[in-house]
């Protein structure tokens, strides 16, 4: 399972560790005792209850996104929309401040010590939690140091060890390996709880995993764990049943939940996951809530995912804010948690947004006309904004913003992206008074059409060089002159390089159609020959940006070749298509 993350989120423990011995970061000055909170999980099977210094404690929660400096910022919202408990995913010599302020406002924090891998690929490296000791005593040594720095900190609710890993060792084993891979995890979280209970026997001690699939690990081999943790959205109602069927007999919380994620929901027509709209996300955050205080006397609490301000592909999926401004989701979660929501200012509702023609076939870098309807429910004029985003590109998470005319009738055009590929775009629709309200559809951006006969298509290619594996290589001359978009030629990484086609005769053409790859040319030149050995420029290139280039060019010859002087990127140069038109 692999959700959209905020590197920063999450702390590297082995080099935290290593700048403590290098004595860059030391530890904060302990408190008295007397500051701090006794933290128990108290009562019997099936009616159990969290209790802060004897008083019960349900945990409505967001889990936090901010930086530690924002924390004086952002709490005092958090705390407005009826929020007791923050969650974090690592903890260090810069928690302190985080920790005061979170006490400063009334709110507790669910502190998370990281452990390798995490959730999914690129969390974090493999370790063979069998044989290596190195790493697992270098934890047993760092993550007690940051426990008795913070054990008398008012703000810390819990220690929570860990975070998917139990899933995440599927990326790193199979088989009856990983079997004993993820017996030998659980059993390396009980030894980390043991230690810190035996430090602070005043706060509970949990560890989160991605699905209730890994609680019978938990249960065998870590029974000094206070209650079980499980990261869950779409299936979070399920997490009851799952309980009382596997005759589970400790309490548990729920450490993410939400509106359904990337990996639940089905593809739309352009085969990428079809993203909720921002009611469904309001109602994902509602009935997350009530399926958690559904499962009185065993569910502890929630932090629901995200009070995050990230403004990229995984933030609109599921921050509440994403630059700062307020959402459906942000109100549904402050309804859900209590608070006084009547004199809320809401955001703009987005009913229907449409692509006007064919929205798996739109031309790159031609006009596209989108149809949108949305009302304010507090009558706050609505002004737009639209954005596009390359993940199912070239997997980055930023959004550029396409410059919009207002059509007006709620019809807006803006320039499609330049590069092939299924892209998501995004309407916002701002009420000026902080909220906003977000809907999404994909496209699939095309070559524009060229006019004429590809001479080039199905032709003899050869290159200067062409990548024999990796990805999805080999990526020969062919894979430019077959008329698939899916495939493509790739050359070394280095200059020059160059691509060759021998159309079979001697023949004129009038354009050139080069759809580039992620690997794009900065300098190029288009050139023909009549022997394949003596070449003339006819169109010099020095200012390309990939994409598609559609090049008006004359010239005649048996060949034509494109050759790169100057990468645009620090790959190769890799063509999807090569198209010569006469």
């Amino acid at each position: 399972m692999i959700r959209p993350r905020t590197p920063a989120r999450r702390i590297a423990a082995p080099l935290t560790a290593c700048l403590l011995a290098a004595g860059a970061l030391t530890l904060p000055a302990q408190q008295a005792h007397a500051a701090g909170s006794v933290v128990k999980v108290t009562g019997s099977q099936g009616n159990w209850q969290l209790t802060v210094d004897g008083s019960p404690y349900q945990i409505k929660g967001l889990t936090w996104g901010p930086s530690v400096a924002d924390a004086d910022r952002y709490l005092p919202d958090v705390r407005s929309m009826g929020v007791n408990t923050i969650r974090t995913w690592g903890t260090d010599a810069s928690s302190k401040p985080l920790l005061d302020s979170a006490a400063a406002h009334g709110i507790k924090v669910i502190a998370g010590f990281w452990l390798q891998p995490g959730g999914g690929p690129g969390s974090g490296g493999c370790v063979n939690y069998l044989t290596d000791t190195a790493y697992k005593n270098q934890m047993l040594d760092e993550f007690p140091k940051w426990v008795r720095a913070y054990k008398d900190n008012p703000g810390v609710l819990m220690w929570n060890v860990g975070n998917e890993s139990v899933l995440g060792l599927q990326n790193c084993y199979g088989g009856d390996e990983l079997e004993r891979q993820r017996d030998a995890y659980t059993t390396f979280v009980n030894d980390v709880a043991k230690k810190i209970h035996g430090i602070d026997p005043d706060h509970p001690v949990t560890s989160t995993d991605a699905w209730t699939g890994a609680w019978p690990y938990y249960r065998r081999n870590a029974p000094d764990l206070d209650l079980y943790a499980v990261n869950s959205y779409n299936a979070v109602c399920d997490i009851k049943s799952t309980w009382q069927q596997g005759g589970y007999t400790k309490p548990y919380i729920v450490t993410e939940t939400g509106p359904a994620g990337e990996w639940e929901v089905p593809d739309d027509a352009n085969g990428v996951p079809a993203e909720p709209r921002d009611q469904d996300k309001a109602a994902g955050y509602t009935r997350a809530w009530n399926c958690v205080t559904g499962h009185r006397g065993v569910a502890l609490g929630a932090t629901m995912f995200h009070y995050g301000t990230e403004y990229d592909f995984g933030g609109i999926w599921f921050n509440l804010l994403p630059a700062g401004e307020r959402r459906l989701s942000y109100y549904a979660v402050k309804k859900a948690y209590g608070a006084d929501t009547s004199r809320d200012n809401t955001p703009p509702v987005i009913t229907d947004l449409s692509v006007e023609g064919d929205a798996a076939r739109v031309p790159a870098g031609r006009d596209l006309t989108l149809a949108v309807r949305a009302t304010d429910p507090d009558g706050d004029p609505v002004s737009y904004e639209v954005l596009a985003n390359s993940n199912y590109v070239d997997q980055s998470k930023q959004l550029v913003t396409l410059p919009a005319t207002d059509l007006g009738g709620g019809r807006l055009r803006v320039t499609a992206p330049g590069r092939p590929g299924v892209w998501k775009i995004y309407v916002k629709a701002h009420d000026g008074k902080g909220n906003v309200g977000v809907e999404t559809r994909s496209i699939r951006v095309v070559p524009p059409a060229v006019g004429g006969t590809n001479v080039a298509l199905g032709k003899p290619a050869t290159a200067s060089s062409w990548q024999t594996g990796g990805g999805d290589c080999p990526c020969t001359p062919a894979g430019a002159v077959d008329g698939d978009q899916n495939t493509r030629w790739a050359s070394d990484w280095s200059d020059p390089q160059w691509l060759r086609v021998d159309l079979g005769a001697r023949t004129s053409f009038r354009h050139v159609q080069l759809v580039w790859e992620t690997s794009y040319a900065k300098a190029y030149s288009v050139q023909t020959s009549d022997d394949g050995q003596n070449w003339q420029t006819v169109r010099a290139v020095t200012d390309g940006d990939g994409g598609v280039d559609d090049l008006d060019v004359t010239g005649t010859g048996s060949y034509v070749r494109i050759l790169g002087t100057q990468r645009g990127t620090g790959w190769g140069y890799s063509l999807y298509e090569f198209g010569v038109y006469n």
